[in-house]
Order: C-alpha cells, then sequence, then structure tokens
C-alpha cells in the first residue's frame, strides 16, 4: 500500500525480469547450475569472472525488493511484477492475463543507459531453418583441420547490432566459402553461437580437404584469415581464427551438393542492421542476428532473431531469411512473436521523469525507443491503457562475459527512482 499522505497518487507497477542471459568464455570452468555468479569490483565496475553477470535484469529487481523492504521510501501503492524467460521467449509476460494488476503506471526497469528515458521497443520473431541430409563417407587420402573463430565481443543482439561488432558465424561460412570453392573442403561439423538475443562469439568447424591440397589451403586461409583481422581491427581487436590438423580425421562428412547450397544460403542471409529508423535519430528499426549454426550427423540448424519496431518490416525481413533457406530445402519456422511497444510522447509520466533527470543532473535527459524487446510491447496488449516507461542504470556488454554495470551509475539512478517514487501523478 501507499505510505502515508501518498494514497491520492496513481498506483504503480514495478517491473523487472527474473532470468539472465547464460554465456561464458570457452576457457572457463564454470556450471550455471550448481555456482554462483563470481562477482568483483574493478574500479567503478561490478563484473563476473569469465561469465556473464546477471545485472540484466538483476539490478532491477534488486531495485524492486529494496523498495519493498523498506520502511522508510516514501511511494504510492505498488504492484511488483518479476517475469520470467524474458531473454528466451518472454513467456511470463506473455502469459499475464489482463484484469490481475490495477496500476495506472509501469516502470520497467530493464534499461542500460543511465541518461536515457525510453518509450518505445522493437518486437522480434525467431526464425528457425532445419534440413536433414545423408551423410558419405570422407574420400580416402583426406585430412582432417578444426577451425575456431573465437576472441569476438559478443553483446546484445538489439542494443549492440548497430556497433560493427563480428557474428562469428558470419565469419566461419566466410571461410568454409572459400575453402569449398578452391579446395573442395567438405563439412563435418560446425557449431557456433548460442543464444538467439546473444551475438555469436565463437563458431568451431571441422572439415576435411584432399590430402594434395594441404599446403595451399592452409596458405590461402591465412590470406583470409589477415583480411578479416584487418577489416575488424578497431571493433574486434582479441579476434582469432585458428586452424589445427585432426590427429582423427572424420570419417562422415556432408555431401557437396547440399554444402553447396548451406553456405550459399549463410552467405545470402541478412546479419546486421537492416533498416534505420525514419522517425527516431541514430535507432535502428530492423535487423537480424544470425544466432546459431548447427550441423553434424546428418542434421543442419540455423537459427536467428529478426527484430523491429515495425511489425510489417519485421516480418518483410524474416520472410526474406526464410525464401534463402527455403531455396535450400529447408523447413523454416516462425515462432515466439512478439509485438513492439508504440511510443507515447503524450504519457503523463514522461514530462515526471524528464523534469526529476534534469534537476538532478543539471542536464536534459535522452528521451528515446530502443532496439531491444523489452516486455513493454506485450505486457500492453493486455493493459492498453496503462502508461509504461523504462530507465535503468548503466550495463555494458550484456549477453555476453564481458557484461558489467556501473557503480556510481547506480547511485544515480538509485536516486533518481526515489525521486520518482515521491513524485508520481495526482489519480
Amino acid at each position: 500500500p501507499a505510505t502515508a499522505g501518498m494514497e491520492n497518487r496513481k498506483p504503480i507497477v514495478m517491473q523487472s525480469h527474473l532470468d539472465m542471459v547464460h554465456q561464458k568464455n570457452n576457457d572457463t570452468i564454470f556450471d550455471f547450475d550448481t555456482q554462483g555468479i563470481e562477482m568483483y569490483v574493478d574500479e567503478d565496475w561490478v563484473r563476473a569472472n569469465g561469465t556473464t553477470l546477471g545485472a540484466d535484469n538483476g539490478i532491477g529487481v534488486a531495485t524492486i525488493m529494496a523498495v519493498l523492504a523498506s520502511k522508510e521510501i516514501v511511494h504510492p501503492a505498488i504492484e511488483a511484477l518479476f517475469t520470467i524467460d524474458e531473454e528466451t521467449g518472454m513467456t511470463g509476460a506473455m502469459g499475464l492475463k489482463g484484469g490481475l494488476l490495477e496500476g495506472q503506471i509501469l516502470l520497467n526497469l530493464d534499461t542500460e543507459e543511465d541518461d536515457e528515458i525510453d518509450i518505445g521497443c522493437a518486437g522480434g520473431v525467431d526464425v528457425t531453418a532445419r534440413a536433414e541430409y545423408d551423410e558419405e563417407e570422407t574420400p580416402d587420402g583426406s585430412v582432417g583441420y578444426r577451425i575456431t573463430v573465437k576472441g569476438l565481443k559478443g553483446g546484445h543482439s538489439g542494443m549492440d547490432i548497430h556497433k560493427g561488432l563480428g557474428n562469428a558465424n558470419k565469419m566461419m561460412n566466410r571461410l568454409l566459402f572459400n575453402g569449398f570453392d578452391n579446395f573442395g573442403l567438405q563439412i563435418s561439423k560446425i557449431n557456433g553461437g548460442s543464444l538467439r538475443n546473444a551475438i555469436p562469439r565463437e563458431s568451431v568447424a571441422e572439415v576435411i580437404i584432399a590430402k594434395v591440397y594441404d599446403e595451399a589451403f592452409v596458405f590461402d586461409m591465412q590470406q583470409i584469415v589477415r583480411d578479416i583481422k584487418a577489416e575488424y581491427a578497431t571493433t574486434e581487436p582479441k579476434l582469432e581464427i585458428v586452424f589445427e590438423k585432426l590427429e582423427d580425421t572424420p570419417t562422415k562428412v556432408m555431401p557437396p551438393v547440399a554444402q553447396y547450397y548451406l553456405v550459399r544460403a549463410i552467405y545470402t542471409a541478412h546479419n546486421g542492421v537492416y533498416k534505420m529508423s525514419a522517425d527516431f535519430d541514430d535507432l535502428v528499426e530492423t535487423s537480424n542476428n544470425i544466432a546459431k549454426v548447427t550441423v553434424g550427423d546428418g542434421k543442419l540448424q540455423v537459427q536467428c532473431l529478426t527484430r523491429s519496431s515495425v511489425e510489417s518490416s519485421k516480418f518483410d525481413l524474416a520472410n526474406g531469411l526464410r525464401a534463402a533457406f527455403e531455396l535450400m530445402g529447408c523447413e523454416v519456422e516462425f515462432s515466439g512473436s512478439y509485438p513492439g511497444w508504440t511510443p507515447n510522447p503524450n504519457s503523463s509520466i514522461l514530462p515526471v521523469l524528464s523534469d526529476l533527470y534534469e534537476k538532478q543532473n543539471g542536464k536534459s535527459a535522452n528521451v528515446v525507443a530502443c532496439h531491444a524487446g523489452l516486455e513493454c510491447g506485450i505486457l500492453g496488449t493486455n493493459y492498453p491503457d496503462m502508461e509504461m516507461i523504462s530507465f535503468g542504470p548503466t550495463i555494458r556488454g550484456a549477453h555476453s562475459p564481458e557484461e558489467r554495470v556501473s557503480i556510481s551509475s547506480v547511485q544515480k539512478y538509485w536516486t533518481f527512482v526515489l525521486e520518482i517514487l515521491k513524485n508520481i501523478p495526482l489519480k
């Protein structure tokens, strides 16, 4: 209930999601099922040791719990809404029925720049291509190689998609395409990327080539590696591409015809920014992340996450991906579609936050829409009259082991939260 004197204010919902993205570096030994995150302080940053931190969205959860636990914080009537599965399907938000909540204003605590106030976000759809193929025996006189792409930054496939970061799946496909065309390389296995909402940092492939091409293959591939590293020298300085000769040559490989279509389909499939917004400066409208590629044992699968703040544009790009993979004989499935959150610049809560931010910091906040998939769009389908707004402290590298949250920013954000609770509009 409201604290004394705040009963005449609009009731609010404070909302955050409970789940986090589970990512770790290949050389980090860590079991997310049994171990707690190993946090440490690095100057102004809280980080985790070789894994994601969970500040997305643990900071929001902690904020709500701190408000609920306090006997001193001034606030209107509050409903605390904790959702599950935001990172892998938003099923919690989708499962919330209308009529349960009475709040008139929702504060979503799930953004990652402390000078931004979000009033809109992108929707998304999962695009999955699948096919089966008949493996064939490895030809006599072959040698095997393991190709590893690693050291990429990764990151959030919405918030970071415009930064020109490397996609391990696209890089690997570039190597396989050239190796196949120039030396008849054949794929045995590929395992690239992990979650749909994380830009893939690593990919590993096992391949074979004819022994007669061994030296020429390595020489040619190293030139391609130099080209890729030169292209990404600024954005991906830690990129590594490693070729290791296998002691045991793979015994089964993908047939040349199936492989011909696979590497061309992945080359064709769009990755990255597809369209910029015409309504908001520097906002990505539509994008795609080729998130995970797996090949082996006669099966292949490519998983993508397509995002857009415009529903028709979202499916325009998704259909482009569908066309590329159907042309190679894949079955393509659309799933987990969720709507964007249409900005409402006339809400009663926006001027409250804007004025408080400027008073607190001596400058205006950036009022924006973001390219991430916040839950506000989904929640708004069952609560169309509820005003929604989103803000949070500064988090960097979300969805990657580089995830970190600024201590000074959390202090700034917490002060902001307390002032917002005092100044919720009258009923």
